[in-house]
């Protein structure tokens, strides 16, 4: 990895950047007491960047998650991959008996993770693959149901995306892509794109993958607390802005010509792969989705088109659809974006499920400038939605609220034994595992793909028509 200190950042007019490769015992230790940040060998910030204690603790716990996961990350991916594996031996085996005879025969049939039917373990906590057929284009749920299906799927393989696309949905897959990270020097930010022919929909939609559970990568992505101030737009989340494309010499030029020695950059060429779809077809819309750290480039890569005036497109662009995103800018940043989400005549519904950990993070206080900005729709645990311009509980570490939450984790564990209606939200060992989890961290299960499905399947449609961001 390049050290981050000999990027050039003329593009930004502050800027608190983090390099974990430059991170030594001491020097953690040292960042805990009094003195400027910017003389530690790990941090590089503008000149008059604050550094009160509070700041100081939270770089300690960024660099220190950072460095530790950078440790961790080949036994986290090779338990990742073992992990995956043994979830879908018994499907691959024909079920658990099956797969019992197979053992004892010394036939086992070992899964292939580019198989259109290998899972991932975000995929094996909600299988569904198809859309709510009850749910059609014209139904002011259906770019919602069908944003979060698709946030859900960008977790899986090329193969298992194109299969679902063409023969579950039938709509036309685009691409799956695996894009660079120059900060990084790997390619860890992955998206897909679709496009819904259908008559009464017309719109390509393009699917961030969020946070996956054993890729250090993506974790160090979203404890990266560095953030820049790019002027007339706010300070962002320098790691987010990383993972789009942000270039280290270049921040972020209108035009660029990529690179062919390394993947192509995010934002860029999934722009160009947007211009050319909408310029083929003038009737052709497009939406934007993803969950979790996907939510977050989602917003980020409407705020990239804004400062680059790409007005045609945001005049074509269908809506912002994100589920358990992550706070990505300032109070600024979120004035710069409803003052274009107004112009431009964009809606953006940011999903919020109960008490959900992620969309309550980075903290919202002095310390860490962090906020957020539109249309929440937050919906319980019972699935009954309303809008609003904060989810309860903002900040989630609240004391206060530790009993409630852990009330509410005892009572979703519970439903998923009767919520067995249907066939359709059927939850099986893997997620009611997961569920055993949120007794222990109340927050962490809420954040999984289940309960933003049926919260976009059973919510009202009525959330969904289009409406006036409601001010704080």
């Amino acid at each position: 990895m390049v050290a981050t200190m000999a990027c050039n950042k003329e593009f930004s007019s502050g800027y608190v950047l983090l390099d974990p490769d430059q991170l030594s015992l001491f020097e953690l230790i040292r960042l805990l007491f009094p003195g400027h940040i910017g003389k530690r060998a790990f941090v590089d910030c503008h000149e008059g960047a604050e550094s009160n204690f509070e700041r100081r603790w939270i770089i300690f716990i960024s660099i220190f998650a950072q460095k530790l996961l950078q440790l961790l990350a080949k036994p986290l991916s090779w338990f990742g991959s073992a992990f995956e594996m043994g979830l879908n031996l018994p499907s691959a085996n024909g079920g658990f008996g099956m797969l019992l005879f197979n053992c004892l025969s010394g036939k086992v049939r070992w899964p292939e993770k580019t198989s259109p039917t290998f899972s991932s373990s975000i995929g094996g906590l909600d299988k569904r693959v198809k859309l709510d057929e009850s749910i059609n284009p014209g139904d002011s749920k259906y770019y919602a149901t069908l944003s979060m299906m698709s946030a859900k799927i960008a977790y899986e393989n090329k193969a298992y995306i194109k299969t679902t696309v063409e023969d579950q949905w039938e709509m036309e897959f685009l691409g799956s892509f695996d894009f660079w990270n120059d900060y990084q020097d790997k390619a860890t930010t992955q998206a897909f794109l679709l496009h819904d022919k259908h008559v009464e929909s017309n719109t390509i939609v393009v699917s961030f993958r969020g946070t996956e559970p054993f890729d250090a990568d993506a974790w160090c992505t979203d404890f990266d607390i560095s953030w820049y101030e790019i002027p007339g737009v706010g300070k962002i989340h320098g790691g987010f802005m990383k993972a789009l494309g942000l270039q280290k010499n270049l921040g972020w030029p209108k035009e660029i010509k990529q690179d062919n020695s390394h993947p192509p950059l995010a934002y860029y060429t999934i722009r160009e792969l947007l211009r050319k779809r909408l310029q083929a077809n003038h009737d052709t819309k497009f939406l934007v989705t993803g969950h979790s750290l996907g939510g977050a480039l989602a917003i980020l890569f409407l705020a990239v088109l804004a400062m680059h005036e790409e007005t045609w497109m945001l005049k074509r662009l269908r809506g912002i659809y994100t589920f358990g995103q992550p706070r990505v800018g300032d109070n600024k940043f979120g004035e710069f974006m409803l003052e274009n989400l107004r112009k431009h005549d964009i809606q953006y519904f940011r999903f919020v499920y109960s008490n959900d950990l992620v969309p309550r993070l980075p903290y919202d206080n002095k310390a860490l400038m962090f906020k957020h900005f539109g249309t929440c729709v937050y919906f319980n645990s019972f699935y009954e939605g309303k809008i609003v311009a904060e989810e309860p509980n903002k900040n989630y570490f609240n004391p206060l609220m530790a009993i409630p939450k852990n009330v509410n984790a005892i009572w979703e564990l519970i439903r998923s034994f009767i919520i067995s209606f249907s066939k359709e939200y059927k939850e099986g060992w893997f997620l009611r595992a997961y569920r055993v989890l949120g007794l222990i961290v109340p927050g962490v299960a809420a954040h999984g793909p289940q309960d933003y499905v049926n919260s976009t399947r059973l919510g009202s449609s009525a959330l969904l028509l289009p409406h006036r961001i409601p001010l704080k």
